[in-house]
């Protein structure tokens, strides 16, 4: 990569080279509006000019707060050919979220999305920001105007402050444990990703393809595929609304989707569901343990013919179905953010839909390894991307490094002590490497939990295991320092009507009095079990506690990216764990 390559040279160099391609689809609401490369060129150069007449400079930071839109993608770019870095809050965000945030980061100029943001941000004071527009105001509107009197050599200027070693964007951890770091990616690190991500999947990143992309572009994953979708040509179409993701699916027939596990599991349970309310249930258990044996032949090359046969009867009954609900024309998606599992990997490979699962962090700029079509093993988060390595340390850390991965920390020179080992980094995940190549994500290192026997268990691959069944929302595996392992369990409110249904329990009944049924009990009781067929007796879950709410982020137990804050729900569900071991 040459030193002088950034972010804006791929708008420069696709409205140069493709200007009629059409980058983003906007929904008007009777379709889609089309932005060509060329008319994004046009509005990037605009909103630019109209950063440097309202007083960024080189290297300054703008954040944007705002859900997953159209106008996200544009103020990023805009920012970078200003010469300035991205600073990336969530729009779920509290305001003390937010206040660290800016204050830390020393952002200059804030733009938020709406009145809600607009209300978040507004008791914050700190000593840089000078400014917050609201882009449901007109924000783009007001800095294109701002700018009309900006040369363009004054523009031209700004790309001479910045290389490939310069700062694109600070993303800050999402806080699991302690105040959130900003993580440093530069135009290298995202350049790299993006040309890494094209070569591992190349049937998705191709020219003529399109997504729908949902998750927040706050989070490194989509901000990492929006970069590299329109390096390689591919339509980008927003949505925030995942309550009708079925219908936008439907409407806009992505060619693949990008989700987080949580999103495949729903669909898994949605579609079960619906089986059950049918009286098919049958039916799509054999549908279901068809497809996932058809990929497990795939991968040793053996399918029998009665496996065949059985495969073609359901793709007509069932997968077809599936397939419909993502849109007609999904054939490929792309799972991070968390472990998939290998019960879903084949699941959704033997409807017809690969899952590429892949590993990363916000520190790796997104996938550092992924599974391709070349190099596939379902269970694993693939190989390294090109440019880049993994290790394991001696007592089982994954440490990378590669073109992609951070050179550090915001202003935080011991974060960074702590996190590199030489140009190794360290993860703080436990993982594996096999003879192939292909990695492993066994748990994380801060995670394991001590029985009083001495025993080290890893709860994620038990709480994986248990999220599986429809009933269970989100779970957290307990026991550090304790005779035996035992979990707290919330139950998935969207799966409760047909439950009800199923047991003739009226919709008037709390969810209070529900976790305590026998039926309901039943089921994660069998799921539990399920779960401890797959590890050993000493790190079987030995009981189990129903809540009777949820965790939401909202709520303070999820991280925007729904990973468990545990130290959070130790300290308010205290009593129930004390309840286990009482």
């Amino acid at each position: 990569m040459a030193e002088t390559e950034t972010l804006p040279g791929i708008v420069a160099e696709l409205s140069r080279t493709a200007p009629e391609f059409v980058a983003f689809q906007i929904p008007n609401g009777a379709g889609w509006t089309d932005i060509p490369a060329a008319e994004f060129e046009r509005q990037v150069t605009a909103v630019a000019k109209g950063l440097i007449a309202s007083g960024i400079e080189a290297g300054d930071r703008v954040a944007i707060m705002a859900s997953t839109r159209y106008e996200w993608a544009l103020l990023d770019f805009a920012i970078w050919t200003a010469g300035g870095c991205t600073v990336a809050i969530y729009d779920s965000s509290a305001t003390d979220q937010a206040q660290w945030i800016l204050t830390d980061s020393g952002t200059k100029l804030l733009l938020v999305e709406n009145d809600r943001h607009a209300a978040v941000v507004a008791p914050i004071s700190t000593p840089d920001l000078r400014e917050t527009l609201r882009i449901d105001q007109d924000a783009v509107a007001t800095l294109i105007a701002r700018g009309a009197a900006v040369t363009d050599e004054a523009l031209a200027a700004r790309a001479t402050t910045q290389n490939s070693a310069s700062p694109a964007t600070l993303i800050y951890t999402s806080g699991t444990t302690g105040r959130p770091k900003g993580v440093v990616l530069t135009h290298a690190n995202l350049l790299a990703e993006a040309r890494s991500g094209r070569l591992a999947l190349a049937d998705l990143l191709a020219p003529g393809q399109r997504t729908l992309m949902f998750l927040p572009l706050a989070h490194v994953f989509a901000r990492a595929i929006s970069v590299g979708a329109l390096a390689a040509r591919v339509t980008v179409a927003h949505t925030a609304d995942w309550t009708t993701l079925t219908d936008q699916f439907a409407s806009y027939q992505p060619n693949f989707v990008l989700a987080v596990p949580r999103v495949f599991e729903k669909v898994y349970n949605a579609a079960e569901q619906r089986a059950r309310e049918a009286g098919k249930g049958r039916v799509f258990e054999l549908a279901a343990a068809t497809a996932i044996e058809w990929s497990q032949a795939l991968e040793t090359g053996n399918a029998s013919l009665w496996l065949r046969l059985r495969h073609a009867l359901f793709d007509r009954l069932v997968y077809t179905k599936l397939r419909a609900a993502l849109g007609g024309r999904c054939r490929h998606a792309v799972s991070g953010g968390g472990p998939l599992g290998a019960r879903l990997g084949h699941f959704f490979r033997g409807i017809g839909v690969t899952v590429y699962e892949g590993y990363g962090l916000t520190e790796t700029s997104a996938a550092i390894t992924v599974n391709t079509a070349a190099h596939m093993r379902v269970g694993t988060v693939g190989k390294p991307i090109d440019g880049n390595a993994v290790r394991i340390a001696p007592d089982g850390e994954l440490l990378l490094k590669g073109s992609v991965v951070t050179p550090g920390y915001w202003r935080n020179p011991e974060a960074n002590a702590d996190a590199f080992d030489g140009d190794w980094f360290r993860t703080g995940d436990l993982g594996a490497i096999d003879a192939d190549g292909f990695v492993t994500i066994t748990g994380r290192k801060k995670e394991i939990l001590v029985t009083a026997a001495g025993k080290n268990v890893s709860p994620a691959p038990l709480e994986d295991s248990l999220r599986a069944h429809s009933l269970i929302s989100q779970c957290m595996v307990v026991g550090d320092g304790q005779p035996f392992v035992s979990v707290l369990v919330t139950i998935d409110q969207e799966a409760l009507p047909a439950w009800r249904q199923r047991h003739g329990v009226a919709a008037e009944v709390p969810l209070a009095e529900l976790v305590e049924h026998p039926g309901l009990l039943g089921e994660i009781e069998s799921a539990v079990a399920e779960t401890n067929s797959k590890v050993s007796k000493a790190e079987a879950i030995k009981k189990i506690r129903v809540l009777p709410v949820d965790w939401t982020q909202e709520t303070g137990e999820l991280t925007p990216k729904m990973s468990l804050k545990r130290a959070v729900v130790l300290e308010k569900f205290a009593a129930d764990v004390a309840a286990l071991y009482s």
